[in-house]
């Protein structure tokens, strides 16, 4: 068998056998609306009225229904410092404006239509007081603030993704299934990593490739990511997402 056939057979089964398998898991999910599903705190986020320092912090959880086989959705939480509650920035492409800003209406660790998130990303004290203000600044300039493209992007990714890419001291490294986040908002073809300490190549979403320090090495395919993380070595799968080191410490 040529040697590009064996490349395109393998390139398949490492897109394919996790889908499947993520396929599974979701078809065991329970029955019933997405309205009706967890949506409370999943006590992740410290409480501020006990933690006074500024915080920053973001989150990914699987969508609903057949699309969790594929995507999560992500977000970003601050407080600030002395702050009595957190403000939550997320893009929903439903029942309103797609930028949605929170102040304590919504807890910052919720649960997405009854699937947990995972933390991504948790900054205190005077680290994240410096860079509160770079993300709000951020939030406020967002250019796909009117409009929503479920794929390959501008989606909920897409924009946690651009805030990394403003504000690079975040070293924001989002999950391989955060579909979306190769979507270059603000720029064509060529621009920086979400966490910015590499480049990626992106062709509206669908094809590209990053090569960044903290991502390590990815590759894009209509949404889909197969990837190298070597700071924090896992390997990056669709579906499933990292099979090694977690993105972060707990």
């Amino acid at each position: 068998m040529p040697t590009r056939r064996i490349l395109l057979w393998c390139l398949g089964l490492l897109i394919a056998v996790p889908l499947l398998g993520q396929a599974a898991t979701v078809a065991t999910q329970e029955s019933g609306g997405w309205s009706a599903r967890r949506w409370d705190s999943a006590g992740l986020a410290p409480d501020p009225t006990v933690v006074r320092d500024a915080v920053i912090q973001a989150y990914a959880a699987r969508v609903w229904g057949w699309r969790g086989v594929f995507a999560v959705h992500s977000w970003l939480a601050v407080k600030p410092e002395g702050a009595a509650h957190f403000t939550r920035y997320e893009v929903i492409g439903w029942g309103g404006e797609v930028v949605r800003i929170s102040n304590g209406g919504r807890p910052p660790d919720g649960y997405w239509a009854g699937n947990q998130p995972e933390k991504l990303l948790d900054i205190r004290g005077p680290e994240a007081a410096r860079l509160i203000p770079e993300i709000e600044r951020a939030v406020a300039d967002y250019p796909g603030r009117d409009r929503y493209i479920i794929w390959p992007g501008p989606n909920s990714n897409s924009f946690v993704a651009h805030i990394g890419r403003e504000v690079p001291d975040l070293r924001l490294n989002l999950p391989p299934t955060a579909i979306g986040k190769d979507f270059l908002v603000d720029s064509f073809l060529v621009g920086t990593a979400p966490s910015g300490t590499g480049l990626q190549l992106s062709l509206f979403g669908l094809a590209g490739m990053t090569l960044a320090a903290t991502e390590g090495i990815e590759l894009n395919l209509l949404g889909l990511t197969i990837g190298l993380d070597l700071a924090r070595p896992a390997l990056k799968l669709p579906g499933i997402g990292r099979l090694g080191m977690p993105a972060i410490d707990e």
